[in-house]
């Protein structure tokens, strides 16, 4: 039995695996939804969580200490802006993971992650705006 067992290294270094749950999160949280391995998604649960729950606290220093793990001014922003916002009467859950069936290369098996009660506009959003600010610039230049 392995109860209370610690967490899924994913056969990484910690550093390693820390900077992969910061930027899962980033995307998670700008996107609302995202794609990767069940097991990955399973552990980022565990710290999307986290972040949301900073951010419904709200202050100073729990804005400093998403931050600190996170490393990115809008995500954090949308963070206690958005997000807190959305779950402030929610006491916890804040994600869903959904089975994706295999990944074609290996077998591996997948998963989407999302927010609940996620924006569909959310996802992709900033590619667009990136996509419609490219397009605009090479009208001006013709």
């Amino acid at each position: 039995m392995r109860h209370r067992h610690g967490y899924r290294k994913l056969n990484r270094t910690a550093t390693h695996r820390k900077a992969m749950f910061s930027n899962m999160a980033v995307s998670l949280i700008t996107h609302e939804q995202i794609t990767t391995t069940l097991p990955k998604a399973k552990e980022l649960r565990r710290v999307a969580d986290r972040m949301i729950t900073l951010g419904k606290k709200g202050t100073l220093h729990h804005r400093r200490q998403a931050h600190a793990f996170l490393r990115d001014d809008v995500a954090v922003r949308k963070l206690f802006d958005t997000l807190a916002e959305r779950y402030k009467d929610r006491p916890g859950g804040y994600t869903r993971v959904l089975k994706a069936g295999f990944r074609y290369g290996d077998a591996a098996p997948m998963a989407v992650i999302e927010l609940v009660d996620r924006d569909p506009e959310a996802k992709g959003a900033e590619d667009r705006a990136r996509h419609e600010a490219e397009l605009a610039e090479a009208a001006e230049l013709e």
